[in-house]
């Protein structure tokens, strides 16, 4: 079985997000996402009711040359003004081909 390295971004985010976050995604070449809702506490404190809203953890699969691209815009674009962390890990895949 051939496995080829990857990585995954995984975006952290205010609800109110995830339709612009999904589109950044695909707009920087990813071929899929996983979308969980999330909750914890960071930074900003604990997300302590509804009306505050709720969290959301996006994962996708991509190269490495789209994950650097992926974080220096969300850096850019989100995290000054939004509740949003991301981070990248390296992980190994099966058909590889279907990522990138």
């Amino acid at each position: 079985m051939k496995t080829v390295i990857l990585r995954r971004v995984t975006v952290i985010a205010e609800a109110l997000l995830e339709e612009r976050l999904v589109r950044d995604l695909r707009r920087f070449g990813s071929r899929g996402h996983t979308i969980s809702d999330v909750r914890g506490q960071g930074s900003r404190g604990v997300r302590a009711s509804e009306w505050e809203g709720r969290n959301v953890q996006l994962e996708t699969i991509v190269s490495p040359q789209v994950a650097q691209a992926l974080l220096e815009y969300l850096a850019a674009t989100y995290f000054e003004h939004y509740a949003v962390i991301a981070y990248v890990q390296d992980v190994e895949v099966v058909r590889g081909e279907k990522y990138v």
